[in-house]
């Protein structure tokens, strides 16, 4: 398990010029929505291609690292959420949410598809579920920072964590990079694949040490890891532009 983890250099500078990740161009229709993510932790677990393809649409791809499927739980911080010229519109602007992610390819393009987004915001649950057709929830959470670092605490996690270790880039080709530098999302409605694109600088990264209090969020879709013990990684903030959903078919997307 630990060659999968991600290599800390002491003293690591990040150079975000000169790293290229998976994302080649913009997407030439203006983005509609900013977000700014703060406090994001990725609880990554591997698991069996055999069984995520039982869980997305026929219309997607399992993607995998070596053969190998995973899944995503994700908790974070909304802020200065706001559409496009726009200033933020008060009561709906923050607001913690989390998700559950696999990797999938679309049309041959790399990204996530969500089984489960919640946010505790009712309204914004409702227009991301609306405007993005994925299946939002509005859900009561709490989330907090302090010197013993972040708590977050949900219907199905519940946990402590901190970041550790110096802040990294994700190396060209590792499981950090696969897991990390995707820049849109699928969800299929009526058997129309549909893409969403999101983009923002490439993550800065760190270790995380985390301490589970509560974690169901597999057991809720049938989903048994391949080993217990997750590959985790914590971002303190990326700024992101989001884009309209539109038709895969129809959609003039950045390179894969």
């Amino acid at each position: 398990m630990s060659s999968t983890k991600a290599k800390v250099r002491d003293n690591m500078v990040i150079n975000r010029t000169t790293y290229e990740s998976r994302k080649f161009e913009l997407p030439k229709i203006p983005w509609m929505l900013k977000q700014t993510w703060e406090n994001s932790l990725f609880i990554h677990y591997p698991v069996k291609k055999e069984l995520l393809e039982q869980l997305i649409p026929l219309e997607l791809s399992v993607d995998t690292f070596n053969g190998v499927g995973w899944v995503t739980i994700v908790p974070y911080y909304i802020r200065d959420q706001r559409g496009k010229g726009m200033p933020p519109v008060p009561g709906i602007s923050e607001f913690p949410g989390y998700n559950l992610r696999t990797y999938v390819k679309g049309n041959g393009k790399p990204g996530v598809y969500f089984f489960y987004l919640a946010a505790a915001n009712i309204v914004a649950a409702r227009l991301a579920k609306t405007f993005f057709r994925l299946p939002y929830k509005f859900e009561k959470m709490k989330m907090s920072k302090g010197n013993e670092g972040v708590h977050f605490e949900s219907n199905y996690l519940k946990c402590q964590y901190e970041q550790v270790n110096n802040p990294f880039s994700p190396k060209k080709g590792s499981l950090d990079e696969w897991l990390l530098e995707r820049y849109c999302l699928y969800t299929v409605s009526k058997g129309v694949v549909f893409q969403c694109n999101i983009v923002h600088p490439s993550w800065v990264l760190y270790e995380a040490n985390v301490e589970f209090h509560h974690n169901t969020f597999l057991s809720k879709y049938k989903i048994e890891p391949l080993w217990d013990k997750p590959v985790l990684h914590f971002s303190k903030r990326a700024e992101v532009n989001i884009w309209p959903l539109v038709p895969v078919k129809m959609n003039e997307h950045f390179s894969s």
